[in-house]
């Protein structure tokens, strides 16, 4: 007996008419599950912030073996381009290597200068502090939202809100702890807000990130005094941060005080973090 027409169309109908209603089950259980992560991620409790840490273990671990093959990729065209342009860099390094045979003698008394001008600009931190350093492993970079995941966590006593420094230079703050890593929010992230003092005027204010653009200050006194290049320090209000880190200079820009950073945050590597300024701030 042949199949009519009408059989295969009713049978084609049916098929689809399954199929749309797994799509919204699935739709339906995908829903209740995000709402379900969600109410979970709320819950402060020992055993789930373990299972927490440890998924963002992996993640971040995950990312990096993810972006590996565009790093390589990276890497490979640098070398090209240094390679294209070595001929005419040579060039230029025997012009140098001129100029400077002309002035080896003064080699001598730029020695001492340079010397004394170390003496003069030499930042002395008298503090008993334990600063650990750690990698960045991650570096997390947009339009608005900046930080580093670096390796040292919860294995090295780090915590939430410990302030965490390039050199001597303030750069941002620890915001997320796990057991082998961390992420550190840095002062160009759209969410960082950070109390600061300018000097030599003394006012107060509070640093704000904006992303890729250059934080600003927010909050001035109405007869603030705040000029081009005075420096921007931690002021230590509330005792979040130890007060005297540096942190940048101020640029008048548009009526808007912007603040040129000492660390190009785009070239760090390691970092420190004062594993003792928590158990101040308690």
């Amino acid at each position: 007996m042949e199949t009519s027409r009408e059989d295969v169309s009713i049978a084609i109908r049916s098929a689809f008419l399954k199929r749309g209603t797994q799509q919204r089950f699935s739709l339906l259980v995908l829903i209740i599950l995000s709402v379900l992560l969600i109410f979970v991620e709320t819950i402060e409790t020992k055993p789930l912030n373990t299972i927490r840490s440890f998924v963002k273990d992996v993640i971040y671990r995950g990312a990096i073996v993810a972006s590996f093959p565009s790093k390589s990729i990276n890497i490979f065209v640098n070398f090209v381009d240094n390679h294209l342009s070595l001929y005419s860099n040579y060039k230029e390094l025997i012009k140098e290597n001129d100029k400077l045979k002309n002035n080896i003698s003064q080699t001598g008394f730029l020695e001492l200068e340079n010397s004394q001008l170390r003496k003069l600009i030499e930042e002395q931190i008298n503090s008993p502090a334990n600063l650990v350093s750690a990698r960045v492993i991650l570096d997390k970079q947009s339009p608005y939202l900046n930080s580093f995941v670096i390796n040292i966590g919860a294995n090295k006593n780090i915590k939430n809100g410990m302030a965490v420094l390039d050199g001597k230079n303030f750069i941002g703050r620890v915001v997320d702890v796990n057991f082998f890593s961390s992420r550190v929010l840095l002062i160009t992230d759209l969410n960082s807000k950070i109390p600061v003092l300018s000097e030599p005027s003394g006012n107060h204010a509070i640093l704000s990130g904006h992303g890729a653009n250059e934080p600003t200050l927010e909050y001035l006194p109405e007869n603030y005094t705040i000029q081009n290049g005075d420096k921007i320090y931690t002021s230590g209000k509330e005792g979040i941060f130890s007060p005297g880190i540096p942190v940048g200079e101020a640029k008048i820009e548009n009526d808007m005080i912007k603040v040129l950073l000492f660390s190009d945050l785009s070239q760090i590597t390691f970092i420190n973090i004062n594993i003792e300024e928590s158990s101040k701030n308690k």
